[in-house]
């Protein structure tokens, strides 16, 4: 089965055909900037773009930096307060053209390394945590997935943890890798304290230079990987969600 996955992150939107089987992209894939303010139709339109851009036709998988429940955006960050309590499905399924299913864009990254990733064959605690624009999380117990977890804005001396550790603090605080890596290393033993992992998978962005500042992370029990999948995680993720139940307009 191929499905189209679409990535919405705080500031940029990634897609690609995906072979669902495999985890393989089927082609290159495409970014399109993020709008700002990123308002629902805005992004909607960008959704419209990128579908086009793959003369698409069947069914799209869409994550979104938010908790995500049946396709309604519960939170949303990173994005436009429009976007509270807004029927996303109904919204993406008519930009696409196609059925969709949107789910939370940490929990598809999540589903994608399990399956294909540094997950596989993981069957105790696993928390896979994207640093990008925010902090996401995803939670796995035993395989199974704990949905909308959003572990990213647990307080840290008195701020959400994604203001302090997230890849879009560092460079906003122009940190070095030591210094950004120390926030994280705080952030990941606060997290560890609280729910025991065996093993921590960071994704995102960031994960690209993943030599530079995990192995600085030496305050952790558990084991600390690097997303297998890099940044391409959650376009993986969004199209195998649209396998794992049928995919309908919402």
């Amino acid at each position: 089965m191929h499905a189209l996955g679409i990535d919405i992150g705080g500031s940029g939107i990634k897609a690609a055909p995906v072979d669902v089987a495999t985890g393989k992209l089927l082609a290159d894939r495409q970014k399109i900037e993020t709008p700002r303010p990123a308002l629902p139709d805005r992004v909607a339109d960008v959704v419209k773009q990128l579908t086009t851009a793959f003369s698409w036709s069947g069914p799209v998988g869409i994550t979104f930096p938010g908790v995500v429940a049946d396709g309604v955006t519960r939170t949303a960050a990173n994005m436009d307060p429009a976007w509270l309590g807004l029927d996303a499905g109904a919204l993406f399924g008519k930009a696409a053209g196609n059925p969709v299913r949107v789910l939370n864009d940490a929990d598809a990254a999540g589903v994608a390394e399990m399956t294909f990733g540094a997950g596989v064959g993981e069957q105790g605690t696993v928390l896979m945590l994207t640093f990008g624009t925010g902090i996401g999380s995803a939670l796995f117990i035993k395989g199974i997935l704990v949905p909308n977890t959003e572990f990213g804005h647990v307080e840290i001396r008195g701020r959400d943890a994604e203001e302090r550790a997230s890849e879009r603090a560092k460079e906003l605080h122009d940190m070095s890798w030591g210094k950004w890596a120390g926030r994280v290393d705080e952030y990941l033993q606060h997290i560890e304290a609280v729910l025991s992992p065996t093993l921590f998978i960071v994704g995102g962005g960031v994960s690209r230079q993943s030599e530079k500042w995990v192995p600085r992370l030496t305050g952790i029990r558990a084991r600390i990987v690097p997303a297998a999948l890099l940044n391409d995680a959650g376009i993986v993720g969004a199209a195998m969600a649209t396998a794992s139940t049928e995919a309908a307009d919402t």
